[in-house]
């Protein structure tokens, strides 16, 4: 068994970890959530703690690519008529002084097409890896993400990127009753406020892995590494 040395259990669990079954997903690195004048921002929230996670995540982007592992990223937005977004989702953005649809300084609030809802170029895709457009906070709902895993014979994820309290561990969750292995590097996940990141966090570990395990990247690239080489 090889497995990384995470917390509250050794991950994955049966200790079979390949680029063929093991995947990372990256969720929402969007300029809506890390960028100036974005959604996050215009809700009066300090972003300087989203940005923090570019570099990180940029470092496992290059090490998972130079190993082969199966990277997608995920994109929150909706159709330019808001034919997608729910009355009182909308509502509920509007009292928070961003109402999604309107017009921010990037463009329409999350809104597919505009500035604001894209990837940031540091972290953009490359060629080959999917970007899955979703209309809610997690990443399985109304996407194809989980036939796109299944084909792919994918069983582990690892979950990076924005917010750790929202979107991040809404798709862990949605993941973990769909029977996937999952690990978050919190080193690599941000929220909009420090404490709901930290408790966020210690969900996941609860009753020795509720919902999956936790690490930071720089050992779990290293191990991964060591993992992969030795197959």
């Amino acid at each position: 068994m090889k497995t990384i040395n995470s917390f509250p259990y050794p991950w994955p669990y049966d200790g079979d970890i390949s680029p063929k079954n093991t995947a990372l997903i990256v969720i929402d690195m969007q300029h809506d959530f890390c960028g100036e004048g974005g959604f996050l921002e215009s809700m009066g929230y300090d972003i300087s703690e989203a940005k923090k996670v570019i570099n990180p995540i940029k470092k496992l982007l290059e090490e998972l690519r130079t190993l082969n592992y199966p990277i997608i990223h995920t994109r929150e937005g909706h159709q330019p008529d808001l034919s997608d977004l729910p009355e009182n989702k909308r509502w509920r953005t509007a009292r928070n002084g961003a109402e999604i649809g309107s017009l921010g300084s990037l463009g329409r609030i999350l809104i597919r097409g505009e500035k604001g809802w894209d990837i940031i170029p540091e972290l953009y895709p490359i060629e080959g890896e999917p970007i899955i457009d979703k209309p809610g906070k997690g990443a399985f709902f109304a996407t194809d993400l989980d036939q796109i895993l299944k084909l792919k014979g994918i069983k582990n994820l690892i979950f990076v990127g924005l917010t750790t309290d929202v979107c991040v561990t809404m798709s862990l969750r949605e993941a973990n009753d769909r029977g996937y292995e999952c690990i978050l590097l919190e080193d690599c996940c941000a929220a909009s406020e420090i404490e709901n990141h930290k408790n966020a966090i210690k969900n996941i570990s609860l009753q020795n892995g509720i919902f999956g395990t936790i690490y930071n990247s720089v050992d779990f690239i290293k191990e991964l590494k060591e993992i992969t080489n030795e197959n």
